[in-house]
């Protein structure tokens, strides 16, 4: 991993993938690509888990998958948010700005 980029917390990328897709539907590629410009090229996701954690969330009933015709006229799978998957991303959003909030604290008084 070069210095510019960091790695991601266990459970990090099930939530960034939600909120990439909350938006609207996207492909595998559009999801990575999405996820590296909003972080200024800071995370990079590899298709290896990637992948994995698309069809984990699928399993989880909080994305659902279609096939369509891609901007490039190719076939692709594209992932949207369902209702149980808006549900769990507000519930981990939320958990997620306790959790940053308090290490805030806890590093500004240590």
């Amino acid at each position: 991993m070069s210095p510019d980029r960091m790695g991601l917390p266990q459970g990090t990328l099930d939530l960034l993938i939600l909120k990439a897709v909350a938006l609207e539907p996207q492909h595998g590629w559009a999801i990575s690509a999405r996820l590296q410009q909003i972080s200024s090229a800071s995370l990079q996701i590899r298709q290896g888990s990637l992948y994995p954690a698309l069809h984990r969330l699928e399993r989880r009933g909080w994305i659902k998958a279609r096939w369509s015709t891609s901007e490039n006229n190719r076939r692709a799978k594209y992932y949207e948010l369902t209702r149980r998957g808006r549900a769990e991303l507000e519930k981990q959003t939320t958990a997620w700005h306790k959790l940053a909030a308090t290490v805030g604290q806890v590093l500004k008084t240590v």
